[in-house]
């Protein structure tokens, strides 16, 4: 008999291997033969299909506060909308490896934020974190420019990778406090709702666009895997893993996927391990690290 902590873990290992294979799915998809935006639309648009008719039939029957409304909107724009149109526009321009690295600095981005927003304290060796992790972060976007068929601008794609993790560390914020106060399908059903509204003016002329009957079923597979198991998969999964673990187990298997999604990408032949990738990957890395002690000395706030 599988124990709850054993599927847990699985479920962790194949969240963060469903999210390393979206960065070549994707790839694989956009924009090739379908715009970033309008992928992006059908996978906000089929995400929030499938929240909301499960919601018919399973979870509670939360009414929603219209005073929530606002908060949940801009949650949803952080963490939806502008989220993931910066991701799919910029995994567009740059390759899979660079997008990947560039997504760890998620939790320096919130530590930074947290210390502006919520005023928690900077210790010397978080402060130190934050400066190496960023480091890496500017030795990616600004070195990391040599055009490709996989990258065909680099810089640009870069910068909107790492723009596109602070709205993510934005987006976490936000959610903290409806978080504890909604059930997750009830929360869920209504950030993807929002998402899709902000998305549709930008994805919709590029999803009418794509033309189903003239792409390959190796497109569809690509861009099938991105809607169905690298967006409402993976959530479902990481709703099994946080339930059992902890949080800092959890959040373990978010660094699997830069190494995942480099060992698919570089396997596969659509992308190369180039020493700003690397170099840039064990600053980030330790940067992670260095904001995740909680080492007893004195605040530089203080």
């Amino acid at each position: 008999m599988i124990s709850k902590r054993s599927v847990a873990i699985l479920c962790g290992f194949f969240v963060a291997l469903f999210y390393a294979y979206n960065f070549t799915a994707a790839k694989e998809a956009t924009p090739e033969h379908i715009g970033p935006f309008g992928l992006t639309w059908y996978r906000v648009l089929v995400t929030c299909a499938i929240f909301w008719i499960i919601s018919l039939f399973a979870g509670p029957k939360e009414k929603m506060s219209w005073k929530e409304l606002p908060p949940i909107a801009l949650a949803a724009f952080c963490g939806v909308g502008f989220n993931m149109v910066t991701f799919m526009w910029g995994l567009s321009l740059t390759s899979p490896i660079s997008a990947s690295v560039l997504m760890v600095s998620t939790p320096i981005i919130v530590l930074v934020l947290s210390a502006i927003f919520l005023k928690e304290r900077l210790f010397a060796t978080r402060l130190i974190g934050i400066l190496i992790g960023f480091s890496g972060a500017a030795l990616l976007i600004f070195l990391s420019t040599g055009k490709g068929a996989e990258a065909p601008n680099p810089l640009l794609g870069n910068l909107l990778i790492f723009v596109n993790a602070t709205s993510y560390a934005f987006y976490i914020l936000l959610a903290k406090r409806l978080t504890a106060k909604y059930h997750v399908f009830t929360l869920m059903k209504w950030l993807y709702l929002f998402g899709l509204l902000f998305i549709t003016p930008f994805g919709i002329q590029q999803g009418l666009e794509f033309n189903i009957a003239a792409a390959t079923p190796h497109v569809l597979l690509n861009i099938g895997y991105v809607v169905i198991f690298a967006t409402f998969g993976t959530y479902m999964l990481n709703i099994i893993a946080i339930r059992t673990l902890k949080p800092s187990v959890v959040a373990v298997f978010v660094y699997l996927q830069p190494l995942l999604a480099t060992l698919i990408a570089v396997g596969l032949g659509k992308d190369l391990l180039t020493w700003q990738k690397a170099v840039a990957g064990l600053l980030i890395f330790a940067g992670v690290f260095l904001t995740g002690l909680k080492k007893k000395e004195k605040s530089v706030n203080d």
